[in-house]
């Protein structure tokens, strides 16, 4: 399976152990059609493979699940703080990497928001998805408090920054002259207190 991540190429089967292209298919089927669709019947069909092969890496279904939901968290938890840190650059810019590579992904952002409509309906997830989300939230107070001062003002900034990567997906609006892009670049200048010509992602 191949994908682009900020400018960048990615090949996830090529160095894929069998168990971990049953979580990949997995998180492909929860992306598509929420956790009703991670069958084992059908994620073999997909592999090309036998529904007894499961078996051999994975105990049961949930056991599956559980796996899809550890990597999903590493790949855009630690991963992505482990990208932003190694590729550095100011808070500002930090901030839009950190965004870019989970919100703006044709990979993670489709796992992403499954999993915040299955945490409608299991606490578990919902747990799960708080711990995550609290780590992210974590990253944009860090940033956001070096360039300002009021306790308030970055737990504000932050929850509009976080507000503003989810929920621009769900909004159907038209921006009158100005297309989608623009709007957004403009909102996060104005929440990172960024001038316009300092935008570069």
């Amino acid at each position: 399976m191949a994908y682009t991540v900020g400018g960048v190429h990615h090949v996830k089967f090529e160095t894929q152990t069998p168990r971990e292209r049953w979580i990949e298919a997995g998180l492909e089927a929860l992306a598509a059609g929420g956790p009703d669709a991670v069958r084992v019947e059908a994620l073999a069909k997909r592999l090309g493979v036998t529904k007894g092969g499961f078996y051999g890496f994975f105990p049961d279904r949930d056991a599956l699940l559980t796996a899809m939901l550890d990597a999903w968290e590493r790949e855009s938890t630690d991963e992505v703080l482990e990208r932003v840190e190694r590729e550095g650059g100011n808070p500002k810019t930090r901030i839009a990497r950190a965004g870019v590579l989970t919100f703006s992904s044709d990979r993670l952002l489709p796992i992403d928001l499954a999993i915040r409509d299955w945490a409608r309906r299991d606490q578990a997830i919902a747990d799960r998805l708080r711990r995550v989300d609290n780590r992210r939230m974590g990253l944009l107070r860090e940033m956001i408090g070096t360039f300002c001062d009021d306790p308030e003002e970055v737990e504000a900034r932050s929850l509009l920054a976080f507000c503003l990567l989810i929920g621009e997906h769900f909004l159907a609006a038209d921006h009158g002259d100005h297309t989608r892009t623009q709007v957004l670049r403009r909102a996060g200048d104005l929440i990172l207190d960024r001038h316009p010509d300092e935008t570069s992602a």
